[in-house]
């Protein structure tokens, strides 16, 4: 694992504290900290993150109850969204992560041991037992289903966690021992009672909430009677493009892109 110098012009820096990010002023908007030095010392060692732009990325977490330095603001990672650029947003995300979970691994799951962070890989070792614990990925699928001649129809649900009245794709977590596919059917048949078939991937996205990585995928309905998991699940139904509910479109997650995708594959039909 490279672990590049912290001394240049082009390193960039990468502050977390409490699920915020510290950004700085840009010429047209916010960006991530860059230059020779950091803006805050950090509280616990920082990580070697990748490039940026040609520069090296450090990450690092804060104090809790670190300020803002002259011209730099916390923003909170979900509303830094669209406040910068895309590809710094993921960049503050990893990092988010990478320090989360160095956090939470100071001690050795198998024994109890104070664990050692190793300069060949990301990982924290027990000197004792020789347990390694990599930083966590936790699978997730989401899955937009369609019904009709032409996928005229798509099945969205509110869930109990969605703010307010806020429908979106279903999606749920890879059980041990289940592939992919199996997993798309599996929360489709447990959520709604529905059947799919036409599995079919989309795309995956990074999703630092806490630490998912979401694989889209669309599926086509192949019998059942909608009936909702009502525990997880506050209520669900089939949509055309004419009469959606509140929904993401575009946007932030790999939901939002599912359901444009749809609209404007409808919307070539017409």
């Amino acid at each position: 694992m490279e672990r590049p110098d912290r001394d240049d012009e082009s390193t960039w820096w990468i502050i977390v504290r409490r699920g915020e990010v510290l950004v700085t002023e840009g010429p047209s908007g916010f960006r991530l900290p860059q230059g020779p030095r950091a803006p805050i010392e950090p509280s616990e060692p920082a990580h070697p993150l990748g490039r940026l732009e040609g520069g090296h990325m450090w990450g690092y977490a804060a104090a809790e109850d670190a300020g803002e330095p002259h011209g730099h603001y916390w923003i909170n990672l979900r509303k830094l969204y669209g406040q910068v650029p895309d590809h710094h947003w993921v960049a503050a995300g990893r990092a988010e992560q990478i320090v989360s979970w160095d956090r939470t691994h100071r001690f050795c799951g198998r024994c109890g041991t104070p664990t050692l962070s190793q300069d060949t890989e990301r990982a924290r070792k027990c000197p004792d037992c020789g347990l390694l614990a990599y930083p966590r990925l936790s699978p997730a699928t989401i899955m937009l289903v369609t019904r009709g001649e032409h996928d005229e129809e798509a099945l969205l649900a509110h869930g109990r966690l969605f703010p307010g009245r806020f429908y979106s794709a279903l999606a749920g977590f890879v059980e041990p021992g289940e592939s992919l596919e199996d997993c798309v059917a599996r929360e489709v048949k447990e959520e709604t009672n529905i059947d799919v078939k036409d599995i079919t991937y989309f795309a995956s996205q990074p999703w630092p909430f806490p630490n998912s990585l979401m694989l889209g995928f669309t599926a086509r309905y192949a019998g059942g009677e909608l009936r909702i998991q009502e525990e997880e699940i506050v209520d669900a139904g089939w949509y055309t493009i004419d009469n959606l509910p509140p929904s993401p479109r575009g946007g932030m997650s790999i939901a939002g892109w599912l359901i444009e995708d749809w609209i404007k594959r409808q919307e070539a039909r017409a």
